[in-house]
C-alpha cells in the first residue's frame, strides 16, 4: 500500500462521488453526522460530492442511475462497515474508500477479529463467548473481575457493560443479546486507553482517552463534555512508537486498508492490549481520527480528500474497482 498523502488531486479527477451514509445499524444517526461533515468537506474542496442516505430497498438503484465514478463509505456499523456495502461496490465496479469485503467482516466481527489477532500473535484481552446456557461461575473462575461484555457485531460501544460481581453477568448478557452475534465476555484491562489512528499505511499520533465514567461508552464518546482527549498523549517517544508499530500490525493482520482506527488498552505497568479495529471510524469535526490527523498537520478537509485520493492510487484509468 503506498501513502495516503496522494493529495493535492485536481478535484475534476475525482468525477462523482457519492457519499454513503446512514444506513441501517444502531449507529446510523453517527453516521449521518459523519456522513455530512465528510460531504461538506468534499465541497468546500471543490469535488462534486453527493450525499446517499443509504437504504436497503434503494441504494443500488441510486448508485447505478447516479453515474458515479466512486464512493465515499462513510457507514458506521452492520450493513456498511461489515463488506456487504463494500460487496455490493465491488459487483458495482465502483472505486470506494477505506477497507475491502474481508477485511471489514473481519474487523466488525470482534470474536473473528480477536481469534485472528491471538493467531498473528498480537496481545488481545483474554475472551470467552457466553452461550445462552454458560455457567456465570466458570467465566469468573476463568477471566477473573471486573469484566466487560460486549456484542459481537456492534461498534460505538453499543451494548456494552462493565460487571463488577459474577451475579451482574446475566443481565449484561441479556442486554449484550439484544442484537446480532455472539456475545463475549472480556477480561477487564485496568489502566489507560488509547487509539491510534491509520491512514495510507501510516500510524498517526497516538490519543489518550479519559473519562470519569466506566470506560470511553456511547455516552463518553458522544454526549458527554467532560471526556478528555490528550495529543500528545502523554507517553514517550518510544512507548508512542511501540503503540503505534502495534496498532499498525493489527491493521495489517487483518488486512485492512486505506484508513481506520485501532483502539489499546495499556495496564499500569505499560502492557498493551488491542481492543478492536475501526474501519470506518468516525469523521465529524469532533472525532479522533479528524483530531489524530490535525497534531500532523492535516486539517479536515485535507483528511477527507487524503482518504478520497487513495481511490486513485492503485486504478489510474479507473480499471481497478478498489484502492488496495
Amino acid at each position: 500500500m503506498t501513502d495516503a498523502g496522494t493529495y493535492p488531486v485536481d478535484p475534476a479527477r475525482f468525477g462523482k462521488v457519492a457519499v454513503l451514509m446512514g444506513g441501517w445499524s444502531a449507529e446510523r444517526t453517527i453516521s449521518l453526522n459523519s456522513g455530512q461533515a465528510v460531504l461538506d468537506a468534499l465541497l468546500r474542496g471543490g469535488v462534486d460530492a453527493h450525499g446517499i442516505d443509504v437504504r436497503r430497498e434503494t441504494v443500488l438503484q441510486e448508485l447505478e442511475q447516479g453515474q458515479f465514478a466512486r464512493a465515499f463509505v462513510i457507514l458506521h456499523g452492520p450493513g456498511g462497515e461489515d463488506g456487504v456495502i463494500q460487496g455490493a461496490l465491488e459487483v458495482l465496479g465502483l472505486p470506494y474508500t477505506g477497507s475491502g469485503v474481508m477485511a471489514s467482516a473481519l474487523a466488525m466481527d470482534k470474536l473473528r477479529s480477536k481469534q485472528l489477532l491471538e493467531g498473528a500473535g498480537i496481545p488481545t484481552p483474554p475472551y470467552l463467548v457466553l452461550e445462552d446456557d454458560f455457567d456465570p461461575d466458570y467465566v469468573v473462575a476463568t477471566l477473573g473481575l471486573p469484566l466487560m461484555v460486549k456484542p459481537a457485531l456492534e461498534g460505538s460501544s453499543i451494548g456494552m457493560s462493565k460487571v463488577d460481581e459474577a451475579e451482574e453477568l446475566l443481565a449484561a448478557r441479556q442486554q449484550a443479546a439484544h442484537f446480532k452475534g455472539k456475545v463475549l465476555a472480556e477480561r477487564w484491562i485496568e489502566g489507560r486507553e488509547y487509539t491510534v489512528a491509520i491512514l495510507g499505511d501510516k500510524p498517526l499520533p497516538a490519543i489518550c482517552l479519559e473519562t470519569p465514567r466506566d470506560f470511553y461508552d456511547y455516552e463518553a464518546k458522544y454526549q458527554a463534555n467532560d471526556t478528555r482527549y490528550l495529543c500528545p498523549c502523554g507517553l514517550s517517544a518510544e512507548e508512542e512508537h511501540r503503540l503505534q508499530r502495534l496498532a499498525l500490525a493489527a491493521f495489517q493482520a487483518l488486512g485492512a486498508e486505506g484508513w481506520g482506527r485501532v483502539d489499546i488498552m495499556c495496564t499500569h505497568d505499560g502492557t498493551p492490549f488491542v481492543i478492536e479495529l475501526n474501519t470506518v471510524p468516525g469523521m465529524t469535526d469532533h472525532s479522533l481520527v479528524p483530531m489524530a490527523a490535525k497534531a500532523t498537520g492535516i486539517d479536515f478537509e485535507q483528511l477527507v480528500l487524503r482518504i478520497l485520493a487513495q481511490t486513485l492510487n492503485l486504478n489510474q484509468e479507473d480499471s481497478h474497482v478498489r484502492a488496495g
